[in-house]
């Protein structure tokens, strides 16, 4: 049995937890009402699936710090790359569907792609960052990112940083326009209207948002507050500290892959509040979503209402793990799903079946067929990626802890 929850807090900053929790995933509330209580949050929503039926759905803060506007049942906030999950989905469909092979020369398909050394790039190195394009080499502006075909040219006309099939390094931003452009040229459809045509009609799930979803919904913001002090179980990697002098060190390198990856196009004045992104819906980091949307995305996905569980299976087959060329840390792609690894951290319930992706400032989508649980985590309040946010983690580790 599924109840509300009433949660009153003394400091009107912090909105009032409120939604639906079954009391056997109480603990899943607990995390999610103290990452409020330690300061840890400024808006947020979280939903959970187990067994088939929605046993988690939360929100609480404020969705606009500017205005105090708070955070609604219905709120939807940005994703960032929790959208490439979605958008793997539909080039995964259409593969199914025996109206792309994946395997194939990505030029069969798009004979201008086959140019300077990408003549046997294929749909699956797309799909796994393994196409040797983790940036453009131009700068490319917020307006001129919503031209989906122009800006897919581009990649067409450029060389691959290293052979393609032969490294992995994740792309951050332009991977929307080369695995998006899968959805685009098989179908005729831009990634937006093919999810709201295929499997997320109905949702509260956005590539491509309309004005009026843009209006409500919650706006980024950085937090203002305690920093996450981590804890005794969260993952380590061996030798941290040299991981984050590298990362740091990558991150003020205007000539690094992950500078570059990360940064252009950039999203112009206000940020991904721009509503110019929100928008053009970028197929690799432009989802508007509800968390109770997104995680029953994940939910029908494990439940064989999108892809058949032998196509799902294959996609969750890990193509790369390791040495991360863009983001130097050990990362794990099966066809556009994020597999557990250090970028993609998983309680060790989940290690070998979870699946998902996690986006910039601390949001999550995972699902995880074996113990029939998904899980969506949603925040305006952005997380400080370089100290190692858990947010995320520790909601996830409390879901899988109530099974």
């Amino acid at each position: 049995m599924i109840r509300f929850i009433p949660s009153v807090r003394e400091d009107p900053a912090v909105s009032t937890v409120q939604g639906q929790c079954d009391p056997a995933f109480a603990a899943v509330q607990e995390v999610f009402e103290q990452n409020f209580a330690d300061g840890l949050e400024v808006g947020a929503g979280v939903a959970v699936h187990a067994g088939g039926r929605k046993v988690v759905d939360l929100w609480g803060g404020v969705a606009d710090r500017r205005t105090g506007r708070e955070w609604r049942a219905d709120t939807p906030a940005f994703g960032f790359s929790c959208t490439k999950a979605v958008t793997a989905t539909a080039a995964l469909l259409l593969a199914e569907r025996g109206e792309v092979d994946l395997e194939a020369p990505v030029a069969s398909w798009w004979p201008e792609y086959g140019r300077r050394g990408k003549d046997r790039t294929t749909g699956a190195h797309l799909l796994s960052h393994q196409a040797g394009q983790p940036a453009f080499e131009r700068s490319v502006s917020a307006e001129e990112a919503a031209d989906t075909a122009a800006r897919a040219a581009d990649l067409a006309g450029q060389a691959p940083e290293w052979e393609p099939g032969t490294a992995h390094g994740y792309h951050a931003l332009t991977y929307g326009w080369l695995a998006g452009e899968i959805v685009r040229r098989v179908s005729g459809l831009p990634v937006g209207e093919y999810i709201a045509r295929e499997f997320a009609g109905g949702r509260d799930l956005w590539i491509g948002a309309p004005d009026d979803v843009i209006e409500r919904a919650a706006k980024l913001t950085a937090r203002r507050g305690a920093a996450d002090p981590g804890g005794a179980d969260a993952p380590r990697a061996v030798g941290d500290d040299d991981v984050l002098a590298r990362l740091a060190s990558a991150a003020t390198d205007p000539a690094s892959a992950m500078n570059r990856a990360l940064n252009n196009p950039h999203p112009g004045k206000g940020g991904f509040n721009n509503p110019v992104v929100l928008r053009a819906g970028w197929p690799s980091a432009g989802m508007i979503a509800t968390a109770p949307a997104l995680a029953g995305f994940y939910a029908d996905l494990i439940a064989g209402r999108i892809l058949r569980p032998g196509t799902l299976a294959d996609a969750l087959r890990p193509r790369v793990s390791g040495p991360d060329r863009t983001m130097l840390v050990d990362s794990a792609f099966g066809l556009g799903y994020m597999r557990p690894s250090m970028t993609f951290f998983t309680p060790r319930a989940g290690r070998e079946t979870a699946f998902g992706h996690t986006g910039a400032g601390g949001s999550i989508g995972l699902g995880d067929a074996a113990a029939g649980l998904a899980v969506a985590y949603l925040p305006n309040g952005m997380g400080d990626q370089l100290s190692g946010d858990l947010r995320a983690y520790r909601l996830v580790e409390a879901a899988y802890a109530s099974l």
